[in-house]
């Protein structure tokens, strides 16, 4: 049994001696620097985003495929080498069956295939569009995570001042310990909304990184500042562009070539094609026989039964109905530009309110509320109050700086062109 208690003891006293020695080289460690934060303007954010964005990256990728496609309507149909060997005469026949394509429609297929991929770039277009609206949208996010993070701070620091307000007029017998609980619960409170905040931030800067495809850890200093109010055209103007310029109306306009041009290409399908046969029999024996001779044909089809006509109406139907589309599509794009402008209107409007007036009356209520209670003429609870009603309008405040820079995003991506 002493064996026994002395090798447990042995085993304590080493795993303590490993434990110490393992926590010595962990403090001997150099510490994790802290990653410097590079400037960052909203301009820097869509140059990066539209250089580096993986999704970006991904649909451009199908310019190639629509290349293939050109190429591959380019192609000339293959000949077919024939070869026979038969008892009657002649015994041997070798010749060559080349099919021509007629009435132009290589050159329509060819045509044809250049506005399909017309489409792909359009449909690259609209990605970038999307993502410069996902990148004004998460850097203000950012920044709108930055001030919360900052505002939270400042109510703790308001808190703590309180608490020491609090503390110090108990002290003196002022007041019951009941407020400096309160105080104290108040203090406890904002240091847990200001952590919160933290990590928003840190979720704000991920999202941000992501679109841009850096590193999770990349810290940014955003230059571009929130509350800096975006200075669009007038409506009328707003809404020109966005009949020539927006995603959906410029895909339904290209849609509509694709299909005139289909249309062509059916029409030319019409005229068959031309089959050239050429090549040489051999080993003809008799009288009137020959050991080889030149032999050629041309054969087409005859368009007596099936002429496309199902294929060329449903092409007229679509067509006809791409521009019953395009029409509603430009009206409901007039429609949401004119939402999104006076959307955008209105939360400048709030914006410039909050700013001017809200913001400074409500910091000027709660510094006079501190004062009066610092001097005893108010209990806790009207310095609480206003400290209350300081946090709500700061975050009413924040709530319409960025509820001004996402609709001015969306009015961006509607109309279709930058606007700054």
């Amino acid at each position: 049994m002493g064996r026994v208690a002395g090798k447990g003891a042995h085993r304590v006293i080493f795993r303590g001696i490993l434990t110490v020695f393992f926590l010595f080289l962990f403090a001997a460690a150099p510490p994790v620097k802290a990653q410097t934060p590079q400037p960052l303007t909203l301009e820097d954010a869509f140059s990066r985003a539209t250089r580096d964005n993986l999704d970006l990256r991904a649909a451009r990728d199908q310019r190639a495929v629509s290349l293939a496609g050109v190429r591959a309507a380019k192609e000339i149909p293959n000949p077919t080498v024939s070869f026979a060997a038969l008892r009657d005469t002649p015994h041997e026949s070798l010749f060559v069956d080349q099919p021509l394509e007629i009435g132009g429609r290589r050159k329509q297929r060819i045509e044809l295939a250049r506005q399909e991929g017309a489409l792909t770039d359009f449909d690259i277009a609209a990605a970038e569009r999307r993502l410069r609206r996902n990148v004004r949208e998460t850097y203000f996010a950012l920044a709108f995570a930055r001030r919360v993070t900052q505002e939270k701070r400042e109510v703790a620091s308001l808190a703590g001042r309180l608490h020491d307000i609090a503390r110090a007029r108990f002290d003196a017998g002022d007041i019951a310990q009941l407020e400096v609980i309160q105080a104290q619960l108040e203090l406890s409170r904002a240091n847990a909304e200001a952590q919160v905040a933290v990590r928003d931030e840190q979720v704000a800067l991920s999202r941000l990184n992501v679109l841009l495809n850096m590193p999770a850890v990349t810290s940014w200093d955003l230059t571009s500042a929130l509350d800096a109010t975006p200075s669009p055209a007038s409506l009328d103007e707003l809404s020109a562009k966005a009949v020539d310029s927006n995603a959906e109306v410029q895909h339904l306009v290209q849609e509509a070539k694709v299909e005139d041009t289909r249309l062509r290409l059916l029409k030319a399908e019409r005229i068959p094609n031309l089959g050239v046969e050429f090549g040489a029999d051999f080993n003809s024996p008799g009288a009137d026989g020959f050991r080889e001779g030149a032999r050629g044909q041309i054969s087409m089809e005859l368009p007596i039964f099936s002429r496309n006509q199902a294929e060329i109406a449903h092409s007229q139907a679509v067509s006809h109905a791409l521009e019953d589309e395009l029409a509603a599509k430009k009206r409901a794009v007039a429609g949401q530009v004119e939402a999104a402008y006076y959307e955008f209107t209105s939360r400048a409007a709030q914006v410039m309110l909050y700013s001017q007036t809200l913001v400074p009356a409500s910091h000027h209520l709660e510094e006079m509320a501190e004062d009066s209670y610092k001097s005893g003429k108010a209990n806790i609870l009207s310095v609480v109050a206003a400290q209350k009603d300081i946090q709500q309008v700061d975050s009413e405040y924040l709530d319409s700086l960025l509820a001004m820079q996402t609709t001015f995003a969306e009015l961006e991506e509607t109309v279709g062109v930058p606007l700054e």
